[in-house]
């Protein structure tokens, strides 16, 4: 534990209680506040582990008499949540059997003869394991990074003697990137997609399906996963242009794990179930949250996944706990009145603009506030909520506003080496410097803003989502 982190923490969540609440806010929304003000501020400095924090938070709302056991329970019970958990039990498949290890083996046996046409194959893998992986941090370091390291060492591109730009750094910042993108293409892609889709819907109305956003972020994702890769080549080639001993290394590879086990078909035609199913089950009364308990169960019977499996996914447990505690508090924040009174406030200051001037401005600071957060999810539970509000009250299209803060909520991690889970993974190799972290970082999220907002923007007007 760290005792000044947790001071700080504290200290802070005493000031804002001890502030008369503003006129026409009722002591209990600015109670409620103070104490969320404080689990947001130690979900960034981290005194404690998230979950340890969340759950300090919910027992403060119990103990000051702001909200009773039953309220501060109720998160629990949120079908959202429980589509998160069972989407990591589900994922923890890929790494048993070697199904997500195989896939990437396979896109780099078949594009990897080329520095950049490696790139692209990792990307691949990445993409088609996205969907049912939520935890993103799990895809970048327990798939991608291994198979980046073993193509590195193939090429003699090590960390600490001069050969990092041979062909490390460039993979590694790539598949970085890449992460980014394709987190932000599916609902179930990153833990705190379905966090931005639950305080859509509490808050504003919004009803985002797995669907929905899939299509919405299709152009503009695609697009930027073919342009992403082009840029960094150009601004930090690799020194190696030509790799066709990655195609080899990748057939070896296959070779050694052998053809497709039993229990390897089964993931496979579970992850097309469960895909379908997000795809069309709402034609037939499936919901996204029933869809996950489906698959979960049909790898349970046929003996992929056992019960010490799922007692050890520690990553969804303490998803569960997390997730809980925010998105109660975020739901009482919003009936208590203080989201209402806050989107007022905020919406002086963009008074007199229209709304589509409105909605960039405050997107870019949303993006560029990511500086500020170490995690995405505390970015989502402390601003998500607000900023739709005051794009909704400015006249923004509701399920447009919701989209694009929430695609942003995972391409904003491009900034920093620390915004989100995947990021410190991939800078601990040691492969890229900070400075080159950074600056890359910059241009990238500008051309995400751009291609995001106009490119994206013409496909969701196709889409009539404005």
């Amino acid at each position: 534990m760290k005792f000044i982190p947790l001071l700080i923490t504290l200290a802070i969540g005493v000031i804002i209680w001890n502030i008369t609440p503003p006129s026409g806010l009722e002591p209990q929304a600015w109670q409620l506040f103070a104490i969320f003000v404080a689990t947001i501020i130690g979900l960034i400095i981290k005194p404690m582990p998230m979950g340890v924090v969340a759950i300090f938070g919910l027992t403060a709302t119990v103990l000051t008499q702001t909200l009773t056991m039953g309220e501060a329970l109720s998160g629990f019970s949120n079908t959202v949540i429980w589509l998160i958990v069972i989407a990591f039990f589900i994922s923890r498949g890929f790494i048993k059997t070697g199904l997500g290890t195989r896939v990437a083996y396979f896109f780099v046996m078949k594009f990897g003869k080329k520095t950049l046409g490696l790139s692209y194959s990792l990307l691949l893998s990445d993409l088609l394991l996205a969907p049912a992986m939520p935890s993103n941090t799990a895809r970048a370091g327990g798939i991608i990074l291994p198979i980046i390291r073993s193509l590195s060492e193939t090429y003699g591109s090590r960390v600490g003697d001069g050969t990092e730009r041979k062909v490390g750094a460039f993979l590694t910042k790539v598949s970085f990137q890449g992460v980014n993108i394709t987190s932000a293409m599916f609902l179930t892609a990153m833990a705190a997609n379905p966090l931005a889709m639950s305080l859509a819907g509490e808050v504003a109305g919004v009803n985002i399906t797995w669907t929905g956003w899939m299509m919405a972020a299709l152009v503009p994702g695609i697009i930027s996963l073919i342009l992403i890769p082009l840029v960094i080549y150009k601004l930090y080639p690799p020194e190696i242009k030509e790799t066709p001993g990655a195609s080899d290394l990748a057939k070896k590879k296959l070779q050694e794990m052998g053809p497709l086990k039993k229990a390897e078909w089964y993931m496979v035609g579970v992850f097309f179930l469960i895909l379908g199913l997000w795809i069309f089950g709402s034609n037939v009364g499936i919901d996204a949250t029933t869809t996950a308990f489906i698959g979960l169960c049909t790898l349970l019977l046929v003996q992929v996944l056992n019960w010490d499996d799922i007692k050890n996914e520690k990553g969804a447990w303490d998803t569960l706990v997390w997730f809980a505690a925010l998105v109660m508090m975020a739901n009482f924040l919003n009936s208590l009145g203080m989201i209402p009174w806050f989107s007022g406030v905020m919406e002086g200051s963009v008074s007199g603009m229209s709304w589509m001037v409105a909605l960039v401005v405050l997107a870019v600071v949303y993006f560029y506030s990511h500086y500020f957060f170490a995690s995405n999810t505390a970015h989502v539970s402390a601003m998500y909520a607000a900023f739709l509000a005051v794009l909704i009250a400015v006249g923004a299209p509701p399920m447009m506003a919701a989209l694009l803060l929430a695609f942003f909520s995972s391409l904003f991690s491009c900034t920093t080496h620390y915004g989100a889970g995947p990021a410190p993974v991939f800078f601990g190799t040691g492969f890229v410097s900070q400075n080159k972290w950074w600056s890359i970082g910059f241009l990238i999220s500008i051309i995400h803003i751009i291609v995001w907002l106009g490119i994206g923007g013409l496909w969701w007007k196709v889409l009539g989502l404005w």
